[in-house]
């Protein structure tokens, strides 16, 4: 059997990602193609109790390192658990955040630098997607979004400063694997954004082939 196709959403919080892999999901199906959702953090019981964690408020004493290293951790059990058994029965993997989100969160924004990459390679014992969707959105907008959607959770109410470094992160990862990665106009409706991810994801399925 062959082995399925992974493919990660990433980019800054309030971008969309979340809406575009559910209408991806949707077109898989009309083609008649098996993909299996998840998120991150979180995605098994015990990486959702780790995103409790993470995500709490209250824990505004978090280190950035015990904040990386959380995150490994809830990744690792995800590719464990549910990610890498599902390339090995040959399905579609739609990842929402994945290891870059990690690389431009804590390596970029909190400036832990490559050690996050480093650690997290380790994590997923070198699970790469073999597509990413970079859904490319202005760090100010996002925000903007996020607080209309409702109490934002302990990273999304981080200082622009961040989430700025963050979103530069994003476009330094772009350049670093042009290869797999696809950058998306964020800042339009959501069916445009979703029609340019089906051209995308229906020419590389068809490369593959």
């Amino acid at each position: 059997m062959k082995r399925g196709i992974f493919i990660s959403f990433e980019g800054p919080d309030g971008s969309g990602k979340s809406t575009q892999i559910r209408l991806l999901t949707e077109y898989c199906k009309e083609k008649g193609l098996e993909a299996v959702t998840v998120r991150e953090p979180g995605g098994t019981a015990i990486s959702e109790k780790i995103r409790e964690i993470i995500l709490d408020k209250k824990n505004s004493e978090m280190s950035p390192v015990a904040e990386a290293l959380l995150y490994a951790a809830s990744r690792a059990q995800l590719v464990e658990q549910i990610i890498r058994p599902a390339l090995e029965e040959g399905k579609m993997v739609l990842s929402d955040r994945f290891m870059d989100s990690s690389i431009a969160y804590q390596g970029y924004g909190r400036g832990l630098g490559d050690g996050v990459r480093i650690i997290n390679e380790f994590a997923v014992r070198d699970l790469q997607p073999d597509l990413t969707f970079f859904l490319d959105l202005d760090p100010v907008k996002g925000k903007q979004r996020v607080l209309k959607e409702g109490e934002p959770d302990r990273l999304e109410s981080e200082a622009m400063t961040f989430h700025r470094a963050v979103y530069e992160g994003y476009k330094k990862l772009s350049l670093i694997y042009p290869q797999r990665f696809v950058t998306v106009d964020a800042d339009r409706p959501v069916g445009e954004i979703a029609s340019d991810i089906r051209e995308a994801f229906d020419r590389y399925v068809l490369e593959r082939a």
